[in-house]
């Protein structure tokens, strides 16, 4: 018996060939809830209340009259549980039986329902510097400088149609100095867009900077991964694709246009109590599975409820810059 290919064609060559091996989606560094004062102290209910309490006040005294009491200034801060998230897959048993596919599938069910949960955290952290749509009760002032003891700690980027600079830096820091924050452990969040800017700026032998580690800056690039490989006027820069887009034009900062802007985040992580995002676990990630026999199906799913805010306004700046502009 002789075998050819107009012979064999039909019936012993196969039209499609499938690898035993799935493409998976390439995935990015969350970084996001390393920055959060994780409460402890929170064992019920859905609104945690921190009081706070002002400085003394000095007065003038005049020999020979009555010592004058003040009392402290007090108020509280309130953090609610406020997000209930959920992620789930299943697979029915006739899909088992059938799919060639079926056992890799199903293992990878529940590291991907975790990541999508993981995901939604870090995506609603950085949310809070979006003064339209934050994740917490307490937000910066949309069309708004939010300036504190006359540092403005909402920016829009100095750059040309309204991309980073490197003074962006330099402001940013003078405004956690006004405020008293400790300038030790300086964090930059920034977009990829910032990244690609900051690579480009070009002349860097000639900017001027003291004390900065700018070499071999256009051999390499400035970033490794999540982490830049230097570090811009005491910050630390990180970048990161979960950053929150500006929901509208800002008048009072001249923000980019609607939807083009995203909200670069600047703070110090000196301490756990200064870290300006706060948060609690009402529920921790959790992940069930179990067979459902009504639908003949095994089904996974994790769940998890947090609450998430800003806690310290004094210790976050916002740098507003045009994420187009690549």
């Amino acid at each position: 018996m002789s075998l050819t290919t107009s012979t064999t064609v039909t019936h012993l060559t196969r039209a499609e060939v499938w690898s035993a091996q799935i493409k998976e989606i390439l995935k990015d560094e969350l970084s996001g809830q390393g920055y959060v004062n994780w409460r402890t102290d929170f064992p019920d209910g859905t609104a945690l209340n921190i009081p706070s309490i002002g400085d003394a006040s000095v007065r003038d005294y005049t020999e020979d009259t009555a010592i004058v009491y003040d009392s402290l200034d007090t108020g509280e801060f309130t953090l609610d549980i406020s997000e209930y998230k959920q992620s789930g897959l299943y697979i029915t048993e006739k899909a088992r039986q059938d799919a060639f596919y079926a056992a890799q599938l199903e293992a990878g069910f529940v590291p991907k329902i975790s990541r999508a949960l993981a995901e939604q955290v870090e995506t609603n952290i950085f949310a809070l510097a979006d003064p339209t749509d934050s994740t917490g009760d307490h937000t910066q002032t949309t069309n708004n400088a939010n300036a504190i003891n006359g540092a403005n700690h909402r920016l829009i980027g100095q750059g040309s149609s309204d991309v980073i600079a490197l003074a962006d830096f330099a402001k940013a820091l003078y405004a956690l100095k006004k405020a008293n924050v400790p300038d030790t452990n300086l964090i930059a969040i920034v977009d990829p867009s910032v990244e690609y800017e900051l690579n480009t700026i070009g002349a860097i032998d000639t900017l001027g900077i003291t004390n900065q580690r700018w070499d071999n800056i256009v051999e390499d690039g400035i970033g490794r991964g999540l982490r830049f490989t230097k570090n811009i006027y005491g910050f630390d820069v990180y970048v990161s694709n979960y950053l929150a887009r500006t929901g509208a034009a800002e008048a009072g900062i001249s923000a980019p246009t609607a939807g083009n802007g995203v909200n670069n985040i600047l703070f110090s992580a000196a301490s756990p109590d200064i870290i300006p995002f706060i948060g609690a676990w009402r529920q921790e990630p959790k992940v069930d599975s179990d067979y459902n026999k009504d639908f003949q199906r095994e089904e996974y799913v994790i769940t998890a409820r947090y609450g998430l805010d800003l806690y310290r306004p004094e210790n976050f700046v916002t740098i507003v810059t045009d994420a187009t502009q690549v």
